[in-house]
């Protein structure tokens, strides 16, 4: 959108005030001059005495709307006149009467332009008569139409203007005016160009809108209170500005009595009494629950006395703060600091500062706000406020609160009272279930005891923190507050407006039942967005809020809740979507006013933009200059300059100038700048090149930017060859130069910056003649990236195939422009490539890219904070991104799995191929060998869009189809073709699968495996041959083969279940085989075969060892008499299971030394004959092929001691049981004989040395005589005769055989019958054993044959629970179990009796001797 600068005469006349004080101010000014120079004062009045004398410049009454004013702009318009510079200064003695001449010849050329003017503004007057006649016919022609006029949208207007206010100091000053506009404007007051917050000095503004009039009343005006107010009017149709000066004057010698006000008077030096100036301020802040912050403001104190500091006060929202735990005050070193040590949603408000000065008080304000800390439960409420105890009685207390704010967490449902007596730390919850209503009565307190109260919100989710406690609390009687009445009513009307580039102002309508009303809440969303977020914690009293921290160029929507004691009211209506941007005003003045050139009769000048463009793009600047001996500025352009240089021309060689410039954008033409230095019009004669000028910056980074600069306009004796650039930190004189060399170019990037330090920058150019002088500096720059930075991106479109660079701004405005660049030459109509932009982000793109594209390109964005960015643009990145942008523009349909094939069942085969994206509009055909193959009998082709599969099923593959398959696909634009060459071997393999796969089909068609043979490992490691079984009955026969002889299971396989199994317990190396599964009824027959051989078995193997591995005990020591044992016991043990014995980490060979074995259920390692060479680290390692599963021993130390002793008890005690007497064999247990028989008892004994033979009869000896022999020949043969026996020889007869290692005791049990008796049944006798004096406990052994000392031991049952050892590891015997060892076989002697009666078992008088303590069982 154009921008024009409307001539002052065509404003509005609510304008007009600026003009009236101009005159005023002016007359001041030139009364002053004409004292100084000792003029007639007359004739200076006379020339204010007619109705259009105005001084001023005719072209500040330009703007629309009223430019944005500052405060020094008023000090600007009342600066004294020029002061004679120091080299234009003249003696006393030369000052004299040339003093009066040259006044006299000054206001001689003053009534000229006087003159000059008069004649202008008469002319203008004209015009202005006959507009506003054309304008009153114009609306009384409107009025007679009333009925349409309310619903005509019209921007606002200015009924009755604000006018100008000269008032005394702490008088009372009122601003008012009438606006009209449809809808009903909104109007927002500023003091020089800021918004007037009445909360930012309580008390001090008030704002009124009464019938339409809006007022600004200042109370106690001060000084300070000098500016120019304005009343901006706002509606969807436009905005409207009138503005007024206020002057506020101090009488003679009022300093004196400042006391009179809220100093007090002082008879000494005291803080009030000093001059403070407030410098840095805090600004709008955020905080946190549970946080701390400090607001600080610094000041420049004179005099500055150690001892006597300012004197401060700190309020929040109006309320007067004091020292204490939650809040620390501080005025010292320089500035003045408050410290919220843990915040509160309740430290939430308006912060002021107020320092008391000599000449009042200096104040400041900022908003705090303080956000909800994160809550323990995702969801929960945020915490309550301003927890307050009323009606303070002797047992109970009113506890109310303020509700904290919702956005996007569920409703609350109630709330949680808790109190604590003072002195504790325990909180007490004094409501079982929570209230629902912002008000409790505690009970139950006791009298004259103090209370803390505080309380936390519930919701569905969870429980909120807690709030702030309450101040103390003692009870005692006090009368109960009015019941409150209920909820306010939502507000009205929400309107926002623009304010800064990252704030709004929002205003709303009041409730229309206020009910007790505590506050509002405020509320904003993004729009497009779905969830709200809170813009404060605490509820606001007034009805109007700037929302601060918002996203510049972002739209958002907001709406307001009311809030009392009972809750939150409904939610307002939503305001109007608002973009956050500058609200629009006046640019501020340029500065830096600089000459380029001179030559004598011309000076060429330049300056800096605003530092604020109003928030619209700056296109017009005005010159004046004035002889520095002058009062009079005049015009130098007429016409609005739209760059920032100008040749001013027709000036007087050697007279010194000052000029000063004012910019002006769509709202108006702004204030004029400060009046540059005295500048001598005198040529420039130097041969080096002048000053280069309009230094910029790019780029900035953290450790880098980009200055960039103009040409000198004056280049001196020769063309400029090159540039110097020159650094120092802000502050400081040490400039460095950056480049070595000169750069040709009129930029240069700066590395190695300090992140957060601020530089300043020179440019010198250079010529041949040498190097120029300096240019001015620039402005300080801070190494420091905006947030949300981001780099421009080189890309390729997908649609198009353009080859694009891109940025997306971190920031914008609705004036900002990208202005991109190569090479910092900006680029502008360039028929090589095209710009386009669209919302925060601009593309620049390559129409036809090659080499000449290649170099450096960057883009700034335009009325922003630096936004800007560069990208280098290489010779590789092009090539690669031509190459992808010729793919895009020459597509081909792109492939995820080129032409293949895969064999289907029933031997049909499947030629494919996967695209990555068809269209509906896709065709394709196959082509086989040169020809193409449509769909028919025998060959089905087809597509499917979704998967983008195009196929082709050849139902019967024979060697005829062998060849090259081809597949043609065109789509839209875009085509590709695949091939798949199936001759030779890769056909021979497809045509051997897709008769298999017939053969299948075949197959399947009876009973058949579904899953053939494999092998599985179960948990106790047997070995389990599993095949599951499909389309069986029950007619169906299932049979088992091992090498072709049948395997009969004990349970019969059942092939309805649809698997059968064949287990293979305990196994080992004699299971190998072919094993097959053979499946039949009267369909047909299958067969399953698998071989357990090579890699199979070692892979059964593998799998045994994992589980056998897993469930391995630790090792466990055993001594046996031939040495001590290591022993592992687990689930199943196989040699062929590979294991490794280790001592020392040296591997075990098995040796008569060390013997390696095992069993089923153990493996086990034994040390025979130990020596201490034995001791150490002993360990196992089983492997399973993946896993190693290892267990250890330490066999030294107590343990080794333990263990050979053992050995050694043992050895000896097999060595005693080895060589005792004892009965081989040869005697039965029962004998039955006849009367007058001879009974002939034999038996043969062994022992070493000879044994010793004694024979009982019913425990008494029995002595050799002629009717009983006993004999013992050759020391083996032992026997006993009876001859002709007689029932006296009936009884129980016994034989004890013995030597020094002990002995056995046989009993025979003999009964008599005489002849013609019956003969009676045999009855066993008893055995004893007899127990000699070396034997330590007893243990009975099997019958018949003492057995030698097993040499593998029975380990222990399962049940068994592990004990620890006594002293040997040697595990108990079992008595129920019997020796695994055969006894050893001797003759036996054949009983003469003619009733043979069974063989009788013989005890060991003299056991083998054990240890006690149990082996621990196997895992």
């Amino acid at each position: 959108m154009a921008s024009k600068v409307i001539p002052w005469y065509k404003r509005k006349h609510g304008s007009q005030v600026k003009t009236d004080y101009a005159i005023h101010h002016t007359k001041r000014v030139v009364k002053k001059q004409v004292e100084r120079y000792g003029g007639d004062i007359q004739t200076f009045s006379s020339c204010f005495q007619r109705p259009c004398s105005c001084l001023t410049s005719s072209r500040k009454s330009r703007s629309h709307s009223v430019s944005q004013a500052q405060v020094h702009a008023t000090e600007d318009m009342a600066e004294p006149a020029y002061t004679i510079p120091q080299f234009r200064q003249r003696t006393a003695e030369e000052q004299g009467t040339e003093e009066y001449q040259r006044v006299s010849t000054n206001v001689g050329k003053g009534l000229a332009v006087i003159q000059e003017e008069i004649h202008r503004m008469r002319m203008v007057t004209k015009a202005q008569v006959e507009s506003l006649a054309i304008q009153i016919e114009v609306k009384n022609l409107m009025r007679k139409r009333p009925e349409f006029l309310d619903d005509i949208p019209k921007m606002p207007d200015f009924l009755v203007a604000l006018r100008p206010h000269t008032v005394w100091e702490k008088m009372q000053v009122k601003l008012f005016c009438t606006v009209e506009g449809n809808p009903r404007p909104i109007v927002q007051w500023y003091k020089g160009g800021v918004p007037v917050d009445p909360l930012s000095i309580p008390a001090k503004y008030k704002i009124e809108n009464k019938y339409g009039v809006h007022s600004l009343i200042i109370s106690r005006c001060a000084v300070s209170d000098t500016a120019e107010y304005s009343a901006v009017a706002t509606n969807p149709h436009g905005t409207a500005t009138s503005k007024a000066t206020v002057t506020v004057k101090r009488p003679a010698g009022a300093g004196e009595f400042s006391h009179l006000g809220l100093v007090p008077h002082l008879t000494e030096i005291h803080a009030s009494k000093l001059e403070v100036t407030l410098l840095d301020r805090f600004t709008v802040t955020f905080g946190v629950e549970g946080g701390s912050i400090s607001l600080v403001c610094s000041m420049v104190v004179v005099p500055d006395l150690p001892n006597v500091p300012p004197l401060a006060q700190w309020y929040r929202d109006d309320k007067l703060l004091h020292q204490g735990n939650l809040a620390e005050m501080s005025v010292c070193g320089g500035s003045a600091r408050l410290t919220l040590t843990h915040l509160a949603k309740d430290d939430e408000g308006l912060y002021t500062l107020r320092i008391f000065t000599k000449d009042g008080t200096a104040e400041h304000s900022a908003y705090l706000f303080v956000s909800d800390a994160a809550p323990s439960v995702a969801g929960a409420p945020g915490a309550p406020m301003s927890v307050k105890a009323y009606d303070v009685n002797s047992d109970y207390v009113l506890v109310a609160w303020k509700p904290p704010n919702t956005v996007n967490e569920a409703p609350i449902t109630g709330y949680f009272v808790d109190r604590c007596e003072a002195g504790s730390d325990t909180w007490v919850q004094c409501n079982n279930t929570p209230v629902n209503i912002c008000k409790y009565p505690v009970h139950g307190l006791s009298v004259g005891s103090s209370y803390y109260f505080r309380v936390r919100a519930v919701n569905k989710t969870g429980i909120s923190r807690p709030s702030r406690k309450s101040d103390r609390v003692t009870a005692i009687d006090a009368a109960e507050n009015e019941r409150l009445q209920g909820v306010p009513s939502a507000p009205g009307t929400v309107v926002s407006t623009r304010n800064t580039k990252s704030s709004v102002f929002v205003q709303w309508e009041a409730p229309k039942h206020p009910k007790d009303l505590m506050g509002y809440y405020i509320d904003a969303r993004v729009v497009g967005a779905k969830e709200w977020f809170a813009c404060n914690h605490k509820p606001f009293k007034h009805n109007r809020f700037v929302v601060h921290g918002l996203i510049p160029g972002e739209s958002y929507v907001f709406r307001v809740q009311a809030v009392n004691i009972y809750g939150l009211s409904d939610e307002s209506q939503e305001s109007s979507p608002i973009t956050v941007e500058p609200s629009l005003s006046t640019p501020s003045a340029p500065y830096g006013i600089t000459m380029l050139s001179c030559d004598g009769s011309s000076m060429t000048v330049a300056w800096k933009s605003p530092k604020h463009c109003g928030g619209s793009k700056v296109n017009a600047y005005y010159i004046d200059k004035r002889n520095a001996d002058t009062l009079v500025w005049k015009e130098v352009n007429l016409s609005a300059v739209t760059e920032r240089v100008c040749t001013v021309d027709n000036l007087t060689e050697g007279t010194f100038y000052e000029f000063k410039v004012q910019a002006g954008n769509m709202a108006g033409v702004g204030v004029p700048s400060a009046p540059s230095t005295p500048m001598k019009c005198e040529a420039w004669t130097m041969e080096e090149p002048g000053p280069a000028y309009d230094l910029s910056f790019s780029e900035v980074r953290s450790d880098s930017l980009v200055i960039l600069w103009n040409a000198p306009v004056y280049t001196g004796a020769g063309a400029v060859t090159g540039y110097f650039v020159d650094r120092a930190k802000k502050g400081s004189s040490d400039f460095v130069t950056l480049n070595e060399e000169a750069v040709s170019h009129r930029y240069l990037q700066v590395t190695g910056l300090e992140a957060g330090e601020t530089y300043v920058f020179r440019v010198c150019a250079v010529n041949s003649k040498g190097i120029g002088k300096p240019s001015a500096l620039s402005d300080p720059v801070c190494a420091k990236a905006l947030q949300g930075t981001k780099e421009i991106m080189a890309g390729v479109d997908e649609e198009t195939g353009d080859i694009f660079l891109s940025l997306e701004a971190c920031e914008i405005s609705e004036t900002s422009k990208f202005v991109w660049s190569k090479n910092y030459k900006a680029i502008g109509d360039c028929p090589r490539v095209s710009v386009t932009n669209k919302g925060r982000t601009s593309r620049l793109t390559f129409t036809n890219p090659d080499k000449a594209d290649l170099g450096r390109y960057s883009v700034v964005v335009t009325d922003t904070d630096g936004v800007s960015a560069s990208h280098t643009l290489t010779e590789d990145a092009l090539n690669t991104m031509m190459e992808l942008s010729y793919a895009i523009r020459h597509p081909i349909v792109p492939l995820k799995h080129g032409l293949n094939y895969e064999i289907l069942p029933k031997g049909h085969v499947r030629f494919w191929l996967q695209a990555v994206k068809l269209s509906p509009s896709v065709s394709h055909r196959f082509i086989v060998n040169d020809k193409e193959v449509s769909s028919g009998e025998g060959c089905k082709i087809s597509h499917d869009v979704a998967s983008g599969v195009i196929q082709m099923v050849v139902e019967n593959f024979t060697r005829a189809n062998e060849g090259t398959y081809t597949v043609q696909i065109l789509d839209g634009k875009a085509k590709t073709q695949s091939s798949l060459v199936l001759v030779g071997d890769a056909f021979k393999v497809a045509l051997r699968e897709a008769e298999f796969q017939r053969k299948e089909h075949v197959r399947k068609q009876g009973p058949h495996f579904e899953e053939y043979l494999y092998f599985t490992v179960t948990e106790d490691c047997t070995v389990m041959l599993t095949c599951k079984v499909a389309s069986v009955k029950k007619e169906t026969s299932f049979h088992w083969f091992k090498d072709d002889d049948e395997i009969v299971p004990e349970t019969p396989p059942n092939v309805m279940s649809g698997a059968c199994g064949l287990p293979l317990p305990l196994f080992s190396r004699k299971d190998q085989g072919v094993y097959k599964a053979v499946l039949s009824d009267d369909r047909g027959k299958d067969t399953s075969v698998f071989d357990i051989s090579g890699q199979v078995f070692d892979n059964i193997i593998n799998a045994i060892a994992q589980i056998a591995g897993a469930s391995a005990s630790e090792l466990v020591l055993q001594c046996t008499p031939q040495g001590i044992r290591l022993q592992c016991y687990m689930n199943y043990y196989t040699e062929e299971m590979k294991t490794v014995w280790k001592h020392k980490e040296s591997k075990i060979a098995s040796s008569e030394k060390m013997r390696i074995g095992g069993t089923s259920e153990m493996a086990w390692m034994q040390i025979c004959d130990p020596t201490d060479k034995e001791k150490g680290h002993y360990s196992i390692e089983i492997s399973d092929g993946v896993t190693t599963y290892t267990r250890t021993f330490d066999l030294s130390g107590q343990a080794y001691t333990d263990a050979y002793e053992e050995y050694l008890r043992l050895k000896a005690a097999a060595f005693a049981e080895k060589n005792r007497g004892r009965v081989v064999g040869g005697l039965p247990d029962v004998v039955t004989i006849m009367e007058e028989k001879s009974l002939s008892l034999t038996c043969t004994v062994w022992g070493e040395p000879t044994p010793e033979v004694t024979w009982f009869k019913n425990e008494q000896e029995v002595a050799s005589n002629e009717h009983t022999k006993v004999t013992f020949d050759g020391g083996k043969f032992a026997s006993m005769v009876i001859n002709k026996v007689t029932p006296d020889d009936s009884g129980k007869y016994s034989i004890n055989v013995r030597n020094k290692y002990g002995g056995e005791f046989v009993e025979i049990t003999v009964s008599v019958y005489k002849h013609g008796e019956q003969i009676p049944e045999p009855k066993l006798g008893h055995p004893k054993t007899a127990t000699p004096t070396a034997s330590a406990a007893a243990t009975p052994v099997p019958p018949k044959s003492p057995t030698p000392f097993s040499k593998t031991p029975t380990p222990t049952p399962k049940s068994q629970t592990p004990a620890p050892s006594v002293k040997s590891p040697t595990p108990a015997s079992t008595p129920a179990r019997k020796s695994p060892t055969p006894t050893p076989k001797s003759p036996t002697p054949t009983s003469k009796s003619p009733t043979p009666t069974p063989p009788r078992g013989a005890k060991s008088p003299t056991p083998p001797r054990f240890v006690k303590s149990p082996t621990p069982p196997r895992k």
